[in-house]
């Protein structure tokens, strides 16, 4: 299980599901991106938890 401090960047989790950044910020906007946090520099992380919860929400029952 990840570790709840550790955070994503956005070019890590695009690269890991590799698509654009555009296509993360398109998600993100229709709210179908993972939760994001948004630091006091501006710069924006997801919480590895957060990411495996999305990723696990996305499994389809076989």
């Amino acid at each position: 299980m990840a570790s709840p401090r550790r955070r994503l960047t956005i070019a890590q989790v695009c690269d890991d599901l590799d698509i654009s950044r555009s296509t993360f910020y398109e998600w993100r906007a229709k709210g179908r991106a993972p939760r994001c946090l948004k630091l006091p520099n501006g710069e924006i992380r997801i919480r590895a938890a957060d990411y495996d919860a999305w990723l696990d929400s996305l499994e389809e029952a076989a």
